[in-house]
């Protein structure tokens, strides 16, 4: 559906119906919450749907801590990065990235990585135009910078079991 008529999926990780306690409940692992949001939030196709309870939190028998930081940093990073070219790097099954080359309007780049093994890095491209710049991940899960190589490739690493998102770091 994604694929095929994209304005038309609605895309979401956890609803009222799949939640703990609930018929249909089907448990998302907590370290994976914030990698789900990455994944609908920080792709051009799709229309992403946030839940109530991840982003507020959930008490009572059922409780669930939110999310709400993790899913403003992916908001703003998707209202301020997720614009042009789209390049995918799915080729390992256990660590995916994709990165974006940003367009006249929002001149900037995104890496995206999504991992759940070990830690591991990927090279990915972000543009010829970021050689020699620093990128940072914006979700704070590493603290290193990577610098852009000249041709506008950068290794950019994920820990164990999480998500990364690097943009400039002057942004």
């Amino acid at each position: 559906m994604v694929k095929n008529q994209p304005n038309s999926a609605v895309t979401f990780v956890d609803n009222h119906d799949t939640q703990r306690g609930q018929a249909l409940e089907s448990t998302i692992e907590e370290w994976f919450k914030p990698a789900a949001y990455a994944l609908i939030l920080l792709r051009q196709t799709g229309l992403p749907c946030i839940f109530y309870g991840d982003y507020y939190g959930i008490s009572g028998e059922f409780a669930q801590q939110d999310f709400q930081d993790d899913i403003d940093k992916l908001l703003f990073l998707r209202q301020a990065a997720v614009y042009g070219k789209e390049m995918n790097y799915f080729d390992n099954p256990n660590c995916i990235g994709w990165s974006y080359l940003g367009d006249e309007e929002h001149p900037t780049s995104l890496a995206v990585l999504i991992n759940n093994t070990h830690s591991t890095a990927k090279r990915m491209f972000v543009g010829k135009k970021w050689a020699g710049k620093t990128f940072t991940d914006y979700l704070g899960n590493q603290t290193a910078t990577i610098t852009i190589d000249e041709e506008g490739y950068g290794s950019f690493p994920v820990g164990a079991e999480s998500v990364s998102a690097y943009i400039p770091q002057d942004q």
